[in-house]
């Protein structure tokens, strides 16, 4: 199996969202060469930058559907492969939103990506308008396998912003059993985007997991990476990067020279 120190060499990594413009099917899909423009100009701005990863993520999608279309798994594919193809330095990902891993996972292996995000993993979670996610972290392990993707690594949220826990654990507990169950690295966000969690939930849930990764989420930016960074093992920034839809060079320069000042 791939470890995450096997793909990311730098011991405190930060990975940048490529946060897609809609895909076929929804309202104001701009065309698929206005997509892969859109992702080639972020992977360019990120490996000049130093960032160590990049996640193509359907984010304007919306409303987000609970399962991907075809036409999204393929535009998601080819984007991806895009972008895999387009980097030098910068370690490939994706997610597709809003519950299917599997499909994520196929368009990984498919492409050569190394890692995906799943947002529901281990935690029983409701959420207002789609109801309750399907949570199925053996079944995903499992398909994993069937279709041959073990060098794609599994980055699983808990207790993932936007949704409520349909029971009571804490968030320790849920570190411990998304470890337990597979997961390749643990993602902790803030209560919604562009909120951090605070360094005592970073402290806690590595006091719990060990050497497994935890990763902040969301609310990672240049004002709080020095604190943040310093408790866990990297960073999925999305929103504190992005000025006018793209990812900004003088935004990812300055986190990263943050971040080089921890090392």
């Amino acid at each position: 199996m791939t470890k995450f120190s096997d793909i990311f060499l730098n011991p405190k990594p930060l990975i940048g969202v490529i946060h897609l413009p809609p895909l076929p099917g929804y309202a104001g899909y701009p065309g698929i060469d206005t997509l892969i423009s859109k992702a080639l100009i972020d992977t360019d701005v990120c490996e000049k930058s130093g960032i160590d990863g990049l996640l193509v993520e359907n984010e304007y999608d919306r409303p987000h559907q609970l399962l991907a279309t075809p036409e999204v798994t393929t535009a998601m594919t080819q984007i991806t492969n895009v972008v895999r193809s387009a980097t030098k330095n910068c370690i490939t990902g994706c997610e597709i939103l809003l519950n299917d891993p599997q499909a994520s996972l196929a368009v990984a292996n498919a492409t050569g990506a190394r890692f995906i995000r799943t947002d529901y993993f281990i935690d029983p979670m409701f959420r207002e308008g789609y109801g309750d996610m399907v949570i199925d972290a053996a079944g995903l392990l499992k398909y994993r396998k069937r279709i041959k993707a073990e060098k794609v690594l599994i980055f699983a949220d808990i207790q993932v912003k936007y949704a409520t826990m349909t029971i009571k654990r804490s968030l320790e507990k849920s570190a411990e059993l998304a470890f337990q169950a597979g997961a390749d690295a643990i993602i902790i966000t803030g209560d919604e985007t562009g909120q951090a969690p605070s360094v005592q939930c970073l402290e806690k849930v590595k006091k719990v997991v060990g050497s497994l990764p935890v990763l902040i989420g969301s609310g990672c930016s240049k004002e709080n990476a020095s604190e943040l960074l310093a408790a866990c093992d990297g960073a999925i920034v999305g929103t504190s990067l992005i000025q006018n839809d793209q990812i900004n060079a003088e935004e990812a320069l300055a986190l990263v020279k943050i971040r080089n000042a921890l090392l």
